[in-house]
């Protein structure tokens, strides 16, 4: 369990599922998360993933969202990648960037970590803004990088973050 000023990340569950698809399935967050018609399927096959670590984002005693991370094991191109979303509901308050700090130091106190990369859609201007603020920093568009939920291809930033860079 990993505690940060306003969240607390904990190893997400099964008995996470149906709170996290029904975050997922909010118009604000599926246009950004692909996963199909299935999202508790969704949900699950990222619990399942042996390389992806999963952890229910906790406000106020409630899931509010899940933050993940992998790792790239090559020590000569070793980082870890993250993932996030949050129920709209809680948005705009820094639960996000809370989450992100939180889980940053972890990996770089307990991992060693130097380096992250997060790469959200090009047009999500929002979670651009609130990885900034924690200190990530564009370094190229990902043209056509993923299919949307609208079928078509679209470009993604690629955003990355050292260690020394984190935002506190």
């Amino acid at each position: 369990m990993l505690r940060g000023r306003a969240v607390t990340l904990r190893p997400a569950t099964d008995a996470d599922v149906p709170a996290l698809a029904a975050i997922r399935s909010q118009p604000e967050v599926r246009r950004w998360w692909r996963g199909g018609d299935d999202l508790a399927e969704a949900v699950r096959a990222d619990l399942a993933d042996d390389e992806t670590r999963v952890y229910a984002i906790e406000h106020e005693g409630r899931v509010a969202g899940a933050i993940q991370w992998y790792d790239e094991p090559d020590p000569d191109y070793r980082h870890a990648s993250l993932d996030v979303f949050l129920d709209p509901a809680v948005r705009g308050v820094g639960l996000g960037g809370d989450a992100i700090r939180t889980l940053t130091r972890h990996l770089i106190d307990e991992y060693g970590h130097h380096r992250f990369t997060i790469d959200p859609a090009a047009a999500n201007t929002a979670a651009i803004r609130a990885y900034a603020k924690v200190g990530f920093r564009p370094v190229g568009v990902l043209r056509r990088y993923e299919r949307g939920t609208d079928g078509r291809w679209h470009d993604g930033l690629l955003m990355d973050l050292l260690a020394d860079e984190l935002a506190d």
